[in-house]
């Protein structure tokens, strides 16, 4: 998966702000403005889907690259249009950062997804070691973080 640069974050950051201002507002101009960003959604999701049949219907490998690119799947994701389910996207982000925990001596097993709540269990050494597991942890939530931004909450057992 590549990485999404600094100023794109920096860009969603700034969007995910000015929305809150602007829903603040709560006056005409500010209903105005948020009908103006849901029309503009509306027509980037009527492009994005049209592109993603034109590179289904050729049978692209497009698709694949799309969905492992940060940017581009997030840009899907947003319009609920991303080729891989969640739970799909979490076991690539968990089979990423195995070699990285059996260096350690542990391992990550997924109990479940549902309704963006992702279960997983640490397994191995990592257990017997608070700090060496929080460091696990901690590896394994930023790649899922990472891989399905729209996970709602992961849980540890």
């Amino acid at each position: 998966m590549t990485r999404m640069d600094s100023s794109l974050r920096q860009r969603m950051g700034r969007v995910d702000a000015l929305v809150t201002q602007v829903k603040a507002a709560n006056n005409e101009t500010g209903r105005a403005a948020i009908e103006l960003v849901r029309t503009l959604m509306e027509v980037h999701y009527s492009g994005l889907e049209r592109m993603m049949d034109i590179v289904a219907d050729r049978n692209d490998e497009t698709i694949d690259v799309f969905a492992h690119d940060e940017a581009v799947g997030l840009m899907l994701l947003l319009h609920d249009l991303h080729p891989l389910d969640m739970e799909s996207r979490i076991v690539a982000a968990l089979d990423s950062v195995r070699p990285y925990l059996h260096s350690h001596g542990g391992n990550v097993e997924l109990l479940s997804v549902q309704d963006g709540v992702v279960r997983i269990r640490l397994a191995g050494t990592c257990d017997s070691c608070p700090s060496s597991a929080l460091t696990l942890k901690t590896t394994i939530e930023a790649a899922i973080q990472q891989a399905a931004p729209d996970v709602v909450s992961i849980e540890t057992t």
